[in-house]
């Protein structure tokens, strides 16, 4: 349900990297991988990527309309497209779910390498088989409209082509940099692209995989460190970071203690640090 008056809604359905955990002391924030659901009034649901969150998301869509939406995807890493053949939605008639990717590096379509990997012997079947419709569009450092929904994306650092999207709806902007490659060195620094994607944001979901001294070992993985991600959004003048992609390893408790170190490290500077975790809804605008 929309939230009544200006802005809209984000809710987290899946916020871990790399791979989905479970467990008790990693159950109050959740071991699905990414997902994320934009419901901006007026409009059909639009996804930040869709790892194995989306099958929840899925679950609590209702059956008796076929699904309309689009997926702002990040990157075709297993980890951001694993809910895709669980997408109960698009196992029923009528449904379609537009997607949009970064183009590849090699030239293939996005179709070709999802279907690369949705097919006999590694999986029953291919997107072909789904009642529903998967299409693809490619971008880069593009802009473009969901209806009246604004959306800006930039190529960021991670492993193979990646992209942030900024969402921008009725004076209301939420940036998602899910994996984001963190500079080596001891001075921190942001492509142009990462500026305009977070310049201003009221909520920034960013990549917070690393302690400082996991980078020190894991420095060319692709991720960025906890300190990285508010120096960021600091330098941007983000409204409220939403810690995100937390690495499988970290605990609730661990994750709790991230968020009590940041609100030292952030006091007087007007920016208010959260950990994402599944169920939780934010509303970002008036």
């Amino acid at each position: 349900m929309s939230h009544i008056g200006g802005g809209f809604d984000v809710t987290f359905h899946g916020v871990r990297g790399s791979t989905p955990c479970h467990g008790d002391t990693i159950a109050r924030h959740g071991g699905n991988t990414s997902c994320v659901s934009v419901d901006v009034p007026g409009h059909d649901p639009v996804l930040f990527d869709m790892g194995t969150g989306l099958r929840y998301f899925g679950l609590g869509y209702p059956a008796d309309r076929p699904f309309h939406g689009t997926c702002l995807l990040s990157h075709l890493h297993w980890d951001h497209v694993q809910g895709l053949p669980f997408f109960t939605p698009l196992l029923r008639p009528g449904g379609r779910l537009s997607v949009y990717a970064p183009i590849q590096e090699d030239g293939r379509s996005l179709g070709a390498v999802i279907n690369s990997c949705l097919c006999p012997p590694v999986f029953p079947v291919g997107l072909d088989a789904l009642p529903g419709v998967v299409d693809f569009t490619e971008v880069a450092d593009d802009r473009f409209a969901i209806g009246d929904i604004e959306v800006m994306s930039r190529l960021i650092p991670h492993v193979g082509n990646t992209c942030g999207y900024r969402l921008s709806w009725g004076g209301a902007t939420v940036a998602y940099l899910s994996d984001h490659q963190q500079a080596c060195g001891e001075r921190y620094s942001m492509t142009d692209g990462a500026r305009e994607l977070c310049e201003g944001a009221d909520l920034l979901i960013h990549d917070a995989q690393y302690t400082a001294e996991e980078f020190l070992v894991k420095a060319t993985w692709g991720h960025c460190t906890i300190d990285y991600a508010v120096w960021l959004a600091i330098e941007c003048g983000v409204k409220q970071l939403a810690l995100y992609h937390h690495d499988p390893m970290h605990d609730d408790a661990q994750i709790d203690g991230f968020v009590a170190d940041c609100a030292v490290k952030t006091e007087g500077t007007g920016l208010d640090v959260i950990a994402a975790r599944e169920g939780l809804t934010l509303h970002v605008g008036d």
